[in-house]
């Protein structure tokens, strides 16, 4: 089978984890074609989309990892799949992208992630569909329900909707120091919609990454743990990740969401789970395959390849 990937450059990958290079690593193992091309290399011309896009070949040397052909202008429906594996921010350019990619696929190409379904579905705000699954939220760029909220719950979390890393989240313990300030930055007083959630204090035994693959929930998910007195623990600020397997609790959310969001054309979902609740749901570029699978031994590309095959058969 011939797989394209649209994702960010090549050369900026850190193979070592990066869970793009493992899903090609492991379709090139079986022997599928592999090609790669970025945002920038896609056009409306002449009443198609198209896209410059290169056929790679994987060396095996995790520094130089690949090889590349020269690029050609290509319809995105020569590819059995096509893999959306750019990495936020989920800007504007993001969307026109989501926007080529469906007249792509009405021009006949199979994109998974399906683009309308990235774009439906904002990571934060996407568990209020699941609210029996999420601690107290609320959901409002006002700053007094805000502070009712806190009154309430005396310990809380404040996001923006469209961050990505932990950028931006902040933490209010009962004594209410800087909410004020902290909402009227994250509001820009009252022009912005943020999300504010209850403390869940099993952040201190990780923000749980569980992969929803084609449907099925991967056996192990892998626990992003807050370091130095942090209360974020995305790795991108220095959460140690540690692969565990999955709760029961982490299986009923998981099994409840998975047929759902696969029928919507998202193959691929990480859900982010603190103790029993379920906090976000990741559908723009998913990760945590290779450290799930170096501390367990379990294949999460294959899972994901497999499922990838299914599809495209």
């Amino acid at each position: 089978m011939k797989f394209a990937f649209l994702a960010d450059p090549l050369d900026h990958f850190k193979t070592y984890k990066d869970t793009t290079y493992a899903m090609m690593a492991e379709a090139a193992r079986r022997s599928h074609e592999i090609y790669a091309f970025e945002q920038r290399d896609m056009a409306f011309e002449s009443g198609k989309v198209l896209a410059n896009v290169a056929r790679i070949t994987i060396t095996g040397d995790l520094k130089d990892w690949y090889r590349a052909e020269a690029a050609r202008p290509v319809q995105l429906h020569e590819f059995d799949a096509v893999m959306v594996r750019k990495d936020p921010p989920f800007n504007m350019e993001y969307i026109y992208a989501t926007y080529l990619l469906e007249l792509a696929e009405r021009q006949g190409a199979r994109i998974l992630n399906r683009p309308e379904a990235i774009r439906s579905h904002n990571e934060k705000m996407a568990i209020t569909e699941f609210a029996q699954f999420i601690s107290p939220t609320l959901v409002t760029s006002d700053a007094s329900r805000v502070r009712a909220f806190h009154h309430e719950h005396r310990d809380i979390i404040l996001k923006p909707l469209d961050g990505m890393g932990g950028i931006g989240i902040f933490r209010v313990k009962e004594d209410g120091l800087n909410l004020g300030s902290i909402v009227e930055t994250l509001t820009a007083n009252g022009a912005h919609t943020i999300m504010v959630q209850r403390f869940i204090p099993e952040i201190a035994q990780g923000d749980k990454r569980v992969l929803l693959i084609g449907g099925a929930v991967a056996p192990f998910c892998l626990a992003r743990i807050p370091q130095g007195g942090e209360v974020r623990g995305n790795l991108a600020v220095g959460g140690l990740g540690v692969a565990q397997p999955i709760s029961a609790r982490d299986r009923e959310i998981g099994e409840t969401l998975a047929p759902i969001l696969l029928k919507r054309g998202l193959l691929l979902v990480g859900l982010d789970v603190i103790g029993d609740y379920l906090t976000e749901i990741n559908v723009t570029s998913p990760t945590c395959f290779q450290e799930i699978a170096q501390q367990t031994g379990f294949n999460v590309a294959a899972m994901f390849v497999d499922a990838l095959e299914k599809q495209c058969t």
